[in-house]
């Protein structure tokens, strides 16, 4: 039986809201090269006890949906990319980690873009933001859309795994197909495509600018 507490409300109103709780102690665990892990003691119910809550520490980053082709005929620059902790090879989107001090996230995303895929866009937007596993990492990413691509003005080099990186140019209504069918897993990917999908429906009119507020 459910306990929770249920309440009508309109589509529009709905909205995430930053919520304090008391924090009685806060530990960092273990720093690696790129994340480390805390460890919180919190009261997460006021009534109830404190609890041990362990998550990701992590910088954030940023994602890009980058679309080429004529109005209703998008293809999507889609990586092959292997990552190790899944032991897979997965279908992504170009990202990178918000690493860099003093850069700013659409900075970083055009940064990405020329590493990644050697391209520049002259039009830029703010596609969709979200929490990886919220239970679990305060990783934020945020998913921007870049069009009118260019080729960049020279190659960037490519080490580790980007070294044998694929890149290809889907359509973007089989790319929807693709991540209803269970064959992409990458959450940047699948996010970024039915995001894409979802705002070319709507003749990109819900679209933000980068200055945005990001919720992170």
């Amino acid at each position: 039986m459910s306990t929770g507490v249920f309440e009508s409300a309109e589509a529009a109103s709905l909205s995430d809201a930053r919520s304090q709780r008391a924090v009685e102690s806060h530990v960092r665990v273990w720093t690696g090269r790129v994340f480390g892990l805390d460890e919180d003691r919190v009261r997460v119910a006021a009534q109830g006890e404190p609890v041990v809550r362990q998550y990701v520490h992590h910088p954030g980053a940023v994602g890009i949906v980058a679309l080429r082709g004529a109005p209703g005929e998008e293809e999507i620059l889609l990586e092959r990319q292997y990552r190790h902790p899944v032991r897979a090879e997965l279908w992504e989107i170009p990202a990178g980690l918000l690493d860099v001090a003093g850069e700013r996230p659409e900075e970083a995303a055009r940064r990405e873009l020329r590493e990644e895929a050697d391209l520049e866009a002259a039009r830029w937007d703010v596609l969709v933001d979200y929490f990886t596993s919220p239970g679990g990492s305060e990783e934020s990413i945020r998913v921007f859309l870049a069009r009118d691509l260019r080729p960049a003005a020279s190659a960037f080099p490519r080490e580790d795994e980007e070294r044998d990186m694929t890149l290809v140019w889907a359509d973007l209504d089989e790319a929807v197909s693709g991540v209803l069918a269970g064959r992409f897993h990458n959450p940047s990917a699948v996010t970024g495509i039915l995001a894409a999908h979802a705002a070319r429906e709507r003749r990109w009119e819900p679209l933000r600018p980068l200055d945005a507020p990001w919720f992170r």
